[in-house]
């Protein structure tokens, strides 16, 4: 595992950052240590874990300008960059309020509904060392989304960033450097799809986001381990716009799912499926709206579509672009992805006429393409949505909350919007939802069980009474 790998900047496409990964002793050494110190990081309480991890979002805080302009460098993108330390601060401190509470809920103790000499008590038993392999397309904030309930449940845990941002670490290690009782159980380390390979050799339970091939393989090398695999992969997220939608809100709400962080979003809005009493009307709409979106170049603090953070992905987006149009879909606006200074954009891209033969309706694009589809009624848009081997998540926007509801229950996702796109970054602490199909496997990552997944539970099971003897088990007895 020697050498240098390079990091290619999103704005030039110049290589600017190596990162050196660890040689598969020092990975050992690295976890090694981690095991040692979590017997005591889990003994010590969920109070002191809450006061350690209330330390380091202070940390963050202090350092926020460091970590942003660090995790610039790494997208591209300004303000969700600069604003994304202080998101993670919250979201410590907000797992930190809830996890007592959802470890106290989560408690059973009582007398056997069987035996009434029988109780019973529970016991957590955190798996000693977590690994976490996170995306490039939200690095600091996706590296933390499962560390940090991991790390108050009282695992150890490992995080290796994706080699295509990882310029953030840094400052993040640093960070962790001055709370030494966490730098004692929780590390970053820099590194290819190698070092993920070692991380899944070395660590009890894998936590992994992105691809489906790539959670495939993952989850092959855990089933062998026989370690539990918590997979969050990719979307192919379908809205449905109803004849009684309130058009300009539709696409206001579709057009934001779709392009913000220029697509590159699991829950990204992928197809859109209109009635097609109001298809062409709504068409006019989002294509007025998205006309109005500017190209974040060449001033990063102006604009509203940033470069693609990985170059091959404006390749993907192309083909299933190119794609599209060589099969009969109508271009409204935008286009290819073009380079500017070394970087790859790519304006708001809207299309009619598709249908799933193409690409861009049945594979991941993760880019600011639009595709939509006429349909005859809901129950042709329900079958049309549901026609995926993705369910991460959808949308309906309707006449009113009522009957988008209705049409949201019968759609095959894990988290389902209604009158809106994409709101399942608001729901991280508080409700739980379970992907579908190749969208992912394992427990849910939010909601309570994104914590108590990575608990073993132990049932204290106790006699109360005199124990039974062998004569009240004779066969005449």
């Amino acid at each position: 595992m020697s050498g240098v790998l390079a990091v290619r900047n999103p704005r030039t496409g110049e290589v600017d950052y190596v990162i050196e990964p660890p040689e598969p002793a020092e990975l050992a050494a690295v976890c090694g240590d981690l095991r040692k110190h979590q017997p005591e990081w889990h003994a010590a309480g969920i109070g002191h874990r809450a006061a350690v991890l209330r330390r380091w979002a202070d940390v963050i805080e202090a350092n926020a300008k460091a970590i942003g302009d660090a995790e610039m460098a790494d997208t591209g993108r300004s303000r969700v960059a600069h604003e994304v330390p202080y998101l993670v601060a919250a979201s410590i401190r907000g797992w930190c309020d809830a996890a007592p509470g959802i470890l106290d809920g989560a408690r059973l103790h009582g007398v056997s509904s069987v035996s009434p000499t029988v109780s019973y008590d529970t016991e957590f038993d955190p798996y000693p060392l977590l690994g976490v392999i996170s995306p490039w397309n939200h690095p600091f904030l996706l590296s933390t989304l499962d560390a940090v309930p991991a790390l108050l449940a009282g695992c150890a845990v490992i995080i290796k960033p994706s080699e295509v941002t990882p310029r953030f670490v840094e400052p993040v290690a640093a960070g962790i450097a001055e709370v030494p009782e966490l730098a004692a159980v929780l590390r970053y380390v820099t590194g290819g799809p190698e070092t993920g390979q070692g991380i899944v050799e070395e660590v009890d339970a894998l936590c992994f986001t992105g691809s489906v091939p790539t959670g495939r393989a993952l989850a092959q090398t855990c089933a062998r381990r026989f370690i539990p695999a918590f997979l969050e992969l990719g979307g192919k997220d379908a809205a449905i716009v109803t004849a009684s939608a309130d058009l300009p809100r539709a696409a206001a709400a579709v057009l934001k799912g779709a392009v913000h962080n220029t697509g590159q979003i699991c829950f990204a809005t992928e197809r859109v499926y209109v009635d097609e009493t109001v298809h062409d009307g709504f068409v006019e709409e989002l294509t007025r709206q998205a006309r109005l979106l500017e190209l974040n170049h060449p001033d990063i603090g102006h604009g509203h579509l940033g470069p693609f953070i990985l170059a091959r992905q404006a390749d993907i987006v192309d083909d299933h672009l190119a794609d599209a149009l060589a099969r009969g879909a109508v271009l409204h606006c935008g286009g290819p992805s073009v380079t500017l200074d070394g970087g790859r954009y790519m304006r708001a891209t809207v299309l009619t006429g598709v249908d799933h033969d193409m690409k861009i309706m049945r594979e991941e694009t993760f880019g600011p393409v639009v595709p939509v589809q006429a349909c005859h009624d809901v129950d042709e848009a329900v079958r049309l949505a549901n026609d995926s081997e993705y369910g991460l998540s959808a949308a309906v926007i309707a006449g009113d909350e009522t009957e988008a509801a209705a049409i949201g229950r019968r759609l095959n996702a894990g988290a389902v919007s209604l009158m809106d796109t994409s709101l399942t970054i608001a729901i991280m602490r508080d409700v739980e939802k379970t992907s579908y199909h190749s969208s992912g496997l394992g427990g849910s990552r939010m909601g309570p069980n994104g914590m108590l997944r990575f608990l073993r539970r132990k049932a204290l099971l106790t006699r109360c009474g005199p124990v039974p003897d062998m004569d009240s088990l004779r066969e005449d007895a």
